[in-house]
């Protein structure tokens, strides 16, 4: 990730004064760049969607799609008016005439800002996204939307800000301790580890679902609803991966296929070891390709493939043995397994980064051991702290967690007065009514 500005505008459309044809071409072709990298993260969401989906049981999918796609509004709304000016200090209340790079101004032309800021919006609600699938079955509504502003207004950003933003002097002091700065190209740790370390504490604030354990301690399996739905999440959630981790260079002339042949490498080696520690569950295969993209996206940028490989092959099986260890040893009932996924998969990330980056194993260096532990413990403490103080506080004032009727019941009715096969219950409802009247009828007729 790119943590200088946009240069500025030398100019801004016809209107604003002359600007040299190439410049112009260059300009347009970055904003066309990076616009493409924000649909394709922006789909990622859905992935996102459909991997909760496919994982809670039935009567809470449409609380999943709901929850990812407000989740999603509220997060842009409040990274465009607050998060992203405590990120890099930039504030998009000013004329429309400011924002596309009219001559003198900070803004860079053809509206390139406006665009980058689509792209690290989609970044900034991965966030909520993440925590969602670790809350999913019993949390309340409302009260998560209002969680998803405070972290996406205030936590996510000062960290992004400490790390991409260059804010508040953390890279400096990285800097000057270990001669290079916290090295994290696509996220790592600024997203998901921290992402995860949130999910953790809204896990830990919410506790388990009804049900979940007996009264001896043991695990009550769930099964996933829909093994379909959980693939084309995995996917989806893939292949934007690649816009995720490739237009992190935010400009063309950055554009690298390291960076594209790594993530592929991690997310193969992180299908082949979950297949493997797994024993050839669905869920744990297809779980396996995202940790493995999860893992490589700090140093996507400066690994050999080869390290990239066996960075994703570890995630992978991490993976698993962690899921395992937290609902079956920990009682940690975190649903689609956050912290495991993104929590220590991103945290493994940032470490790896400044192992496999290093030039002694192929890699490109410009990178430091110790600054990459530094920043990653940072990131995870700060995640963690961060959960505990969003969710705790809302704990105590509002509540975070449905009723026992209501969790009994379902997200879906309980939240949305609707189920994911409403037809299927109107025609039960229709048959059993009908049934009724042909019985009544026969008495008559007797």
């Amino acid at each position: 990730m790119h943590l200088e500005a946009a240069p500025p505008s030398r100019g801004g459309g016809s209107i604003f004064g002359q600007r040299n044809p190439m410049e112009t071409t260059k300009t347009g072709a970055d904003v066309l760049f990076i616009l493409l990298g924000a649909v394709m993260v922006l789909a990622m969401h859905s992935g996102f969607a459909f991997l909760e989906v496919g994982t809670v049981r039935k009567k809470n999918q449409v609380n999943a799609l709901v929850k990812i796609l407000s989740d999603f509004a509220v997060s842009t709304i409040v990274y465009f008016f607050v998060g992203y000016s405590v990120a890099y200090g930039t504030t998009f209340l000013v004329g429309a005439d400011v924002l596309i790079g009219k001559t003198g101004s900070a803004f860079a032309a053809s509206g390139y800002d406006l665009v980058k800021f689509f792209f690290l919006a989609t970044f900034a609600a991965a966030i909520p996204a993440i925590v969602s699938g670790g809350i999913a079955e019993r949390a309340k509504f409302t009260t998560q939307l209002m969680a998803t502003a405070v972290l996406v207004g205030l936590v996510y950003p000062l960290f992004e800000g400490m790390v991409w933003g260059t804010r508040f002097g953390f890279q400096d002091l990285m800097k000057g301790w270990f001669g290079f700065a916290f090295h994290d190209f696509a996220g790592s740790v600024v997203v998901h580890a921290v992402g995860g370390w949130i999910g953790l504490a809204a896990v830990l604030m919410l506790g388990v679902r009804l049900g979940r354990y007996r009264k001896d301690g043991r695990l009550v399996a769930f099964p996933p609803s829909n093994i379909p739905f959980l693939a084309l999440g995995a996917w989806v959630l893939s292949v934007g991966w690649f816009g995720f981790n490739v237009m992190s260079a935010q400009v063309i002339a950055d554009i690298s296929g390291l960076v594209a042949i790594n993530s592929l490498m991690a997310m193969v080696g992180g299908i082949v070891t979950s297949l493997l520690v797994g024993r050839n569950d669905p869920g744990f295969i297809h779980n396996g390709a995202l940790a493995g993209l999860v893992a490589v996206c700090a140093g996507s940028d400066v690994m050999h493939p080869v390290g990239a490989l066996v960075t994703g092959g570890i995630a992978g099986a991490m993976f698993v043995w962690l899921f395992n260890l937290c609902q079956a040893k920990f009682k940690i009932d975190d649903v689609l397994g956050v912290w495991a996924l993104h929590g220590m998969c991103g945290f493994l990330g940032g470490i790896a980064c400044g192992v496999f980056g290093q030039e002694a194993l192929g890699g490109l260096g410009g990178v430091s051991l110790g600054a990459q532990v530094t920043g990653t413990v940072m990131g995870a403490a700060f995640g963690l702290a961060g959960g505990l103080a969003v969710y705790g506080g809302l704990k105590a004032t509002l509540g975070i967690r449905l009723s026992d009727e209501e969790e009994f019941a379902g997200a879906d009715l309980s939240i949305h007065q609707i189920g994911a096969y409403p037809e299927d219950a109107t025609t039960m409802h229709d048959d059993g009514l009908a049934m009724s009247v042909h019985s009544a009828n026969k008495r008559k007729a007797g």
